[in-house]
């Protein structure tokens, strides 16, 4: 990297990048439309549909997870609303560190993009264990025969591209969405709201047949809720794939929610109430127990339940590696971590931003560590949502004429709220386990001295998301300002 002519901005130093820099990094353009962008949001998260919310069932009781559910459904709707604006005004493939970097500058963008990279890798490697569950209740295999050709094949399919990926990627969220539908379809003439509330009800303060852990129970709720939504607000990592960014990224993620709120509904009240919430307490693959429990062992469309839901967490897993190889690729790209990590091939895929967080993904599988993947995926991802909201009010309070394509319904309110509830989520993972909440937070200081101490004298002026601040930048320089 040339070192003839940098700029100081932010307390950070940008290097002019060689003319051919970009040109090894650049992804495919125009290849995803609204639809495919909300297949992407729905299939990131659909393995939630599928696996772990169950647990919840046993913490909170139906009720305090319903409750919970509904906050948490709000919250990730005033969050996609105000992504939604944001991802029309910076439509790059940097997302959520591309939205508080415009507000905040480079250290809390480099901060909220390595939560998000925290957030999809760990959760890549939970997912892989839901996929071993269900394919082990199909077949009785599961351990490295299952977990390795499951990351090998889907990496050689991200390799191939962005155009092949989404295609397939079309394919497995449709069998998904399938398989649900005919999963709930099948479980709503066995529904008997006695099923619901069969768990016995403890002593604590406000319990009931509702709500049988009482009003504490909704606050351990929240993460199996946030368990049926997480990942949907990595849409916008995929803009710069996207045909038109400005309309259809906030299509794609207002499409993707609500589509997943839908589902969330329909399988905390069918499931549950076919077969019994105390049924589900525990298991890896609830949506089998609930089908046997109500139809017997030896049926027929069991096993098509079952490859249903290998498919819907199989969609989960591979948009995941999208996920976070495009955050990679994207501070990988401005300099905020090792510049390797951004080139991409011939078929314009970051294939270092897909193996090596890929890699620490495997090695994050194999601890086999569910419980404590889980707390540092949460923590990750709802300290990413409180900085993205506030960048939205950031922009909205200082930047008031900005050009935005698409604008929030209920402006402040909106993004006010998704803030409070973040705040809330926040909170009650921090509550729920002090010592891996700390780790989560002290891994996220290890990236942050990095940057303070090496990749912010070496960031890149031409990336698409620092190009705002060199530019402003190099006019303030010529009006008797310093180049050095």
């Amino acid at each position: 990297m040339s070192q003839e002519k940098t700029l100081h901005v932010h307390d950070a130093d940008y290097e002019m990048a060689p003319a051919t820099y970009m040109d090894d990094r650049s992804l495919a353009k125009g290849g995803a439309s609204w639809v495919q962008l909300a297949a992407l949001g729905v299939s990131c998260v659909i393995a939630g549909e599928f696996a772990a919310w169950n647990y919840g069932i046993g913490l909170a009781g139906w009720g305090g997870l319903f409750i919970a559910l509904v906050l948490m459904a709000l919250m990730y709707f005033c969050l996609t609303f105000s992504l939604a604006e944001l991802s029309s005004i910076i439509p790059t493939a940097g997302g959520g560190y591309g939205f508080a970097r415009r507000a905040f500058g480079p250290s809390l963008g480099f901060l909220t993009g390595m939560a998000v990279v925290f957030e999809y890798t760990f959760v890549t490697a939970g997912v892989a264990l839901f996929f071993e569950g269900y394919f082990a209740s199909l077949t009785g295999i599961d351990g490295l025969v299952v977990l390795l050709p499951l990351y090998g094949i889907f990496f050689l399919v991200h390799l191939a591209g962005a155009k092949e990926s989404m295609r397939l990627l079309m394919l497995l969220a449709a069998l998904a969405t399938l398989g649900l539908v005919s999963f709930i379809i099948l479980m709503l003439p066995s529904f008997d709201w006695q099923n619901i509330i069969d768990l016995p009800v403890a002593d604590a303060w406000g319990a009931s047949d509702f709500l049988p852990q009482g009003y504490l129970g909704i606050w351990a709720g929240f993460p199996f809720a946030i368990a049926m939504f997480l990942a949907v607000e990595g849409i916008p990592l995929a803009s710069e794939e996207a045909e038109n960014p400005r309309k259809d990224v906030p299509k794609g993620l207002i499409a993707a929610v609500t589509i997943l709120m839908a589902f969330a509904v329909l399988i905390l009240l069918s499931a549950p109430g076919a077969a019994g919430s105390g049924t589900l307490v525990e298991g890896a693959d609830p949506l089998m127990i609930a089908f046997t429990r109500v139809y017997g062992p030896d049926h027929p469309l069991r096993y098509i339940i079952n490859i249903s839901a290998l498919v819907g967490i199989t969609a989960s897993f591979f948009s995941l590696i999208f996920a976070y190889s495009r955050q990679v690729f994207a501070l990988s790209r401005a300099g905020y971590l090792p510049r390797f990590l951004s080139v991409t091939n011939k078929r314009k895929a970051p294939y270092m931003a897909i193996l090596v967080p890929g890699a620490i993904a495997i090695g994050l599988t194999l601890t086999r560590a569910t419980d404590q993947i889980i707390v540092i995926v949460v923590f990750s991802a709802t300290l990413s949502y409180l900085l993205m909201l506030a960048a939205h009010i950031s922009l909205r309070l200082r930047e008031r004429n900005l050009k935005r394509p698409y604008k929030t319904p209920g402006g402040l309110v909106t993004s006010g709220i998704g803030f409070l509830l973040a705040c809330l989520a926040f909170i009650v993972c921090i509550s729920l386990s002090i010592v891996w909440s700390i780790t989560a937070l002290l891994c996220l200081g290890a990236f942050m001295l990095y940057f303070w101490f090496y990749s912010r004298h070496h960031l890149v002026a031409q990336a698409p998301e620092e190009e705002f601040e060199t530019m402003r930048a190099a006019t303030s320089e010529l009006d008797g300002g310093e180049m050095r």
